[in-house]
């Protein structure tokens, strides 16, 4: 079946390596892809090629692909969930003994790179630092960490957490360092550490989001009001209040000129919408300058 004919259901992979045909250096075992590269085109030309291939070229195109991507552990496992995802695709008889056969060489695969990682890492771990030992691997916190500090994604670090919990919980440990705390409950504290180190720092960025807020808020410009008519109108009603005593013995406003007349321009504009002069407005404020005064006939009586 053409990839083209039907959408495949797809498997979450992590390497889409596909080449356009010009660009294929071996057109057999190459992933074919003629325009855009994503996920779901990558599962469709992954699984036509299944279908097209013979069955005795299926070895090599597994060892083909697994030298091609940069984490082969998790390209088979992505793959395997590719097969278990459209399994319907191998219902033929013919393909159905491939489906079985992809199956095979994927845990033969699987069992050739964990035997190596365990030869491979075991001459660089030290035996103080491994935790435990199980017939197929050994698990040492102090790699976990490195590993850990490695990862920039935070769900990528709690996957991989879980997963060696999991792991370590379904293995049969004959070996365990007793010198050491025990490998689950590490990595457990550490999933832990990470999970309200991610809290806090959401914590923060929200403060930061709410500060930046509050700031921009008080940057806001106030409401000003524009004035229809002489400014001198205004000053003298502040002008009365602010030199009438009252029968207390207080005026209505108590505070001094340059207070007020600052009042005056942050909050009102002129007739044409311009900012008002402090230096004017002090000068109309003035209870000497009475030549600033408006008329009896537009002055508001209070």
């Amino acid at each position: 079946m053409n990839s083209k004919d039907q959408n495949m259901q797809t498997a979450p992979f992590v390497e889409l390596l596909a080449v356009p045909q010009a660009q294929a250096k071996n057109p057999l075992f190459d992933i074919i892809i003629e325009g855009k590269i994503n996920i779901q085109n990558y599962c469709n030309a992954l699984i036509a090629k299944i279908l097209e291939l013979r069955p005795s070229e299926l070895p090599e195109f597994i060892n083909y692909q697994f030298n091609l991507v940069k984490k082969p552990e998790i390209w088979l496992n992505k793959f395997e969930k590719l097969l278990a995802n459209n399994s319907e695709q191998f219902q033929a008889i013919r393909n159905h003994s491939k489906f079985i056969k992809l199956y095979t060489l994927i845990e033969k695969k699987r069992t050739e790179l964990q035997s190596s990682r365990v030869k491979e890492t075991a001459a660089k771990t030290p035996k103080r630092l491994i935790n435990a030992e199980s017939e197929e691997r050994y698990f040492s916190f102090s790699e976990v960490k490195k590993h850990i500090a490695t990862l920039t994604n935070y769900p990528d670090k709690i996957l991989y957490l879980n997963e060696e919990i999991c792991e370590y919980k379904q293995s049969e440990v004959y070996f365990i360092n007793n010198k050491l705390l025990d490998y689950k409950k590490q990595c457990k504290a550490l999933m832990k550490q990470i999970q309200n180190e991610k809290i806090l720092k959401c914590q923060l960025e929200k403060e930061k989001a709410e500060e930046k807020i509050k700031i921009a808020s008080e940057k806001k410009p106030t409401l000003k009001i524009r004035l229809n008519g002489p400014i001198n109108i205004l000053t003298d009603a502040y002008k009365q209040m602010m030199n009438n005593v009252k029968p207390n013995g207080k005026p209505y406003i108590e505070y001094k000129i340059k207070e007020i007349a600052k009042f005056i321009c942050d909050n009102y504009l002129d007739e044409n919408g311009n900012e008002l002069s402090i230096h004017t407005i002090q000068t109309y404020l003035s209870p000497t300058r009475t030549d600033k005064n408006p008329n009896n006939d537009w002055k508001i009586k209070l």
